[in-house]
């Protein structure tokens, strides 16, 4: 019984601590680890103590150890973001992408900018019928030389992030610019916003669905496996 009470501790600290849990074992023996991705992802600059962040140096190690551990069947990845550093939202989104095990998304709230290659990097992918997912082009803060080789290179890095979107789901390449430079729905902005259905319809997302469906497919696709 204290054992039982221990490990309840321990996996409720683990979750308070990297949002992060492994369920217990079904009876083939393989768990299902859950990964979330919360608020802004932060890249290679801290941000303020006051926003919630996903940082990607947590993230890539856990990620390597779930495609290493034998005991791990399949990874769950929930998703309310508003984006972030580029680089480090596409190193997540590779790192998912490229492993070995089934894996499911849920979009909860939203996944928007960089959250979308998140998104739709696992190998299946579910929306909640309120959530969203915003669509624009790169920005960046700061100073910038106004050269035409920073707009080359804002096209480059924009070019990396629809290759790997379409690569991912059924969107093309072309209605996903489309998307991006949409210039009647974002204030003073370029841009998108898909709710739900929407952004099944547009073939970014597969199914709307929450939890249960999200964990059900990912069982399902684990059994198979």
């Amino acid at each position: 019984m204290e054992k039982k009470e221990e490990q309840e501790k321990h996996r409720d600290e683990r979750i308070e601590e990297t949002g992060q849990v492994t369920f217990p074992a079904d009876d083939s023996g393989r768990a299902i680890h859950l990964l979330t991705i919360i608020g802004e992802i932060e890249g290679h600059d801290n941000l303020s103590s006051t926003s919630k962040t996903t940082k990607y140096e947590h993230i890539l190690p856990q990620l390597a150890a779930i495609e290493d551990s034998k005991n791990i069947g399949g990874l769950l990845v929930l998703l309310n973001t508003m984006g972030g550093d580029v680089e480090a939202g596409l190193a997540i989104a590779e790192m998912i992408a490229s492993l070995s095990k089934p894996t499911v998304s849920l979009v909860l709230g939203g996944s928007h900018s960089i959250g979308v290659p998140i998104a739709v990097s696992t190998d299946y992918s579910y929306i909640v019928p309120s959530g969203t997912m915003v669509i624009h082009p790169v920005r960046m803060s700061g100073t910038v030389i106004g050269a035409q080789q920073t707009y080359d290179y804002f096209k480059q890095i924009q070019d990396r992030i629809t290759g790997f979107v379409c690569a991912h789901c059924r969107v093309t390449q072309k209605r996903m610019e489309e998307l991006m430079m949409n210039q009647g729905m974002l204030t003073k902005d370029l841009g998108t916003i898909l709710v739900g259905q929407e952004a099944v319809r547009e073939g970014i997302i597969c199914e709307v669905g929450g939890i249960k469906e999200a964990l059900s497919r990912l069982h399902a696709m684990v059994e198979n496996r």
